[in-house]
């Protein structure tokens, strides 16, 4: 009989993730977590210190796989107005589709999330320094206004939040929406372009 593979902080996250899908959020404990492995909690807490790391972990696994495609936009070339508006709708196409292929886990993400903070904050501050560096693209080719990147690009994150936070993902089917985030885009694009 094969030996089962090292214990590792990946397969540890992945069992996490798993534990989390089918039990809910409550349940994302390191005890919870080295039960699905079949290994003691003593194991898993040489790799994990503390189940709010456990979960902080889970809740960066997940942006992980979010934010590559929105790095390569703001790094691309091309104009920044293209630009700006690719990441926005990637950030709110890869979210939707993760709430509507795992609804469940989804859901347990948000509540994580709560408990999250500094993750959280984290990933806000890179979207917003990504967008800010396209904003200040936008500012050397003469495409933008003159402004403060950083707060400007805060304001669209802000301003766009009800198409990609996962607090409004109930909101997300509704009809027209999709129109509403047009004019809005349209609206934070008056403000910032150059007349």
């Amino acid at each position: 009989m094969a030996s089962p593979p090292p214990l590792t902080r990946e397969r540890i996250l992945a069992a996490a993730e798993d534990v989390v899908r089918r039990f809910g959020p409550a349940k994302a404990t390191v005890v919870d977590v080295a039960r699905a492995l079949g290994v003691s909690h003593a194991a898993v807490y040489k790799h994990v210190a503390t189940k709010a790391e456990l979960r902080d972990l889970v809740i960066e696994r997940w942006m992980d796989v979010m934010m590559p495609p929105v790095r390569a936009i703001a790094a691309a070339p091309g104009p920044a107005p293209d630009r700006l508006r690719q990441l926005f709708d990637t950030l709110i196409a890869m979210k939707r589709r993760r709430a509507a292929e795992d609804p469940e886990l989804f859901a347990a993400y948000r509540i994580l999330a709560q408990g999250a903070r500094s993750t959280i904050a984290a990933h806000v501050d890179e979207l917003v320094s990504l967008a800010a560096m396209i904003i200040r693209a936008g500012m050397a080719d003469g495409t933008f206004r003159s402004v403060d990147p950083i707060a400007a690009a805060r304001a669209i994150l802000y301003a766009t939040s009800r198409f990609h936070h996962p607090i409004h993902a109930a909101e997300w089917g509704e009809p027209g929406l999709d129109a509403l985030y047009g004019d809005v885009w349209r609206m934070l694009m008056d403000g910032l372009r150059v007349p």
